[in-house]
């Protein structure tokens, strides 16, 4: 989940690595999705910050946070989480 602000949206810098990462393993395993952190409560603790953070989910728990864009980081996150 690629937790944004509103005044600053979703990082689009990322998406290409995560259709990248999406195609080689298939559709089945990966799924990404965005959430404005200012219309959710849950996600308060990720208000005011100046760098996105992705949140990784396995069965309905966090597993892993990413703050900022490190692609390597990323996609290393995303396999080990596969």
């Amino acid at each position: 989940v690629d937790a944004f602000q509103g005044w600053c949206g979703p990082c689009k810098t990322v998406v290409d690595l995560f259709r990248k990462i999406r195609n080689e393993v298939g559709s089945d395993l990966l799924h990404f999705a965005v959430a404005e952190v200012d219309s959710i409560d849950a996600l308060e603790k990720y208000r005011g910050k100046c760098e996105p953070v992705f949140l990784f989910y396995a069965r309905g728990e966090l597993v892993a946070v990413v703050r900022g864009v490190n692609a390597p980081l990323l996609q290393k996150t995303i396999l080990e989480q596969l």
